[in-house]
C-alpha cells in the first residue's frame, strides 16, 4: 500500500512540472541541494527522468535550466604588453622621375683678370666686367735726358712714402707728361696740357692686348677702348726712346695744368712709307690709331 501512494505522489509530480514548470517539495522539507550533494549526503539515487529518491523517502525532481542572466560590467583595463619588435624593412621604391632643374647659385669669388690702363682719361670704359682700381696722372723720364726708363707710368693721385731719406739725390727723377701738338694734329687743342691716366681691371677676362694700327678688336675679343698711338718724339737728337701707348680717343687733361714746362711728352706716332710698311694701306698722312682689347 505505502508503495502505491509513493508511485502515484511521483506521478503527481512529473504532472505538475511538465505542465507548469514548478518543482514541488514536501511541506516541511529542505531545499533541494544540489546534485552531487544530494547524491552524496542521503545516498540518494536519480533515475533517467530526472527524479532523484532519498534513502529517507523523499523524492525530488529536478528543474529546468534557468534563463542567461544579464551581462556583466567591463572589468578594469589590463596592464600594456611588451613592445613588439621592429618590422623588418620594406622594399625599395621604384626611382621617380627627374626633377626640374633648380635656379643658378650666386657667383662666386672673383679671381684673376686682367689689368690696363687707360692713357687720357680718369675713369674706365663702361664695358661688361671691366672696374676702376684708381686713376692718376701720366709720368715719365724727361723727354731729352738719355738715361732714365722708357716707359710711362700711371702714377696715384695721393702718393704713400715709406722709410725715405731726407734730400734729393737727383740721378733718376720723375716728371709728367704733356700732350705735345706744336705741328697742329689731333693733340693740338690739349697741347701743353697734362695727361691722366686710370688703371682698369677686368674681371671676366683674363687676357689684355694693345692692338696698334686698328680701332676693333680681333674675334671673341672685347673692345676696351680705342685711339691714337703715341710716344717720345725721335725727330729730335736729343730725345730719349719710350714706350708706345694707346692714348684715348677722347683724351682728357688735368685742370689748370697749362703750361710749357716740357717735361715728357706724349706724341702721335705717324707711319713712314717705304721702311717696309706699305703706303697704302698705310699713310703718310694720318695718326696711326690703336685698340685695346680683353679676353
Amino acid at each position: 500500500m505505502e508503495k502505491s501512494v509513493r508511485l502515484y505522489f511521483a506521478l503527481q509530480v512529473i504532472f505538475i512540472v511538465h505542465v507548469y514548470g514548478i518543482v514541488p517539495v514536501e511541506a516541511g522539507a529542505a531545499q533541494p541541494l544540489a546534485r552531487s550533494q544530494r547524491n552524496t549526503a542521503n545516498n540518494s539515487s536519480e533515475t533517467d527522468a530526472g527524479i532523484t529518491t532519498c534513502t529517507n523517502g523523499e523524492v525530488f525532481l529536478r528543474g529546468r535550466d534557468g534563463r542567461d542572466g544579464a551581462p556583466g560590467r567591463d572589468g578594469l583595463p589590463g596592464v600594456p604588453g611588451v613592445a613588439g619588435r621592429d618590422g623588418k624593412d620594406g622594399e625599395r621604391g621604384v626611382i621617380g622621375p627627374e626633377g626640374a632643374q633648380g635656379p643658378s647659385g650666386p657667383p662666386g669669388p672673383v679671381s684673376g683678370g686682367a689689368v690696363y690702363i687707360r692713357w687720357g682719361r680718369t675713369t674706365c670704359p663702361d664695358v661688361g666686367g671691366t672696374e676702376l682700381v684708381y686713376a692718376g696722372r701720366a709720368a715719365g723720364t724727361h723727354f731729352h735726358k738719355l738715361g732714365g726708363a722708357s716707359n710711362y707710368l700711371c702714377m696715384p693721385e695721393v702718393p704713400e712714402y715709406q722709410g725715405s731719406v731726407a734730400g734729393n739725390q737727383g740721378y733718376s727723377n720723375l716728371h709728367g707728361v704733356e700732350y705735345e701738338a706744336p705741328l697742329g694734329g689731333v693733340l693740338s687743342p690739349k697741347h701743353d696740357h697734362n695727361a691722366p691716366c686710370a688703371v682698369c681691371h677686368v674681371s671676366t677676362r683674363a687676357a689684355a692686348l694693345m692692338l696698334p694700327g686698328r680701332v676693333s678688336c680681333p674675334m671673341s675679343w672685347t673692345l676696351e677702348y680705342s685711339g691714337y698711338l703715341v710716344s717720345g718724339a725721335d725727330r729730335y737728337n736729343n730725345h730719349k726712346r719710350t714706350t708706345f701707348e694707346c692714348l684715348d680717343m677722347n683724351p682728357e687733361s688735368i685742370p689748370g695744368s697749362f703750361a710749357n714746362i716740357e717735361p715728357a711728352f706724349f706724341y702721335t706716332v705717324e707711319a713712314v712709307c717705304g721702311t717696309g710698311l706699305p703706303c697704302p694701306p698705310y699713310d703718310r698722312e694720318k695718326e696711326v690709331n690703336c685698340a685695346v682689347c680683353t679676353k
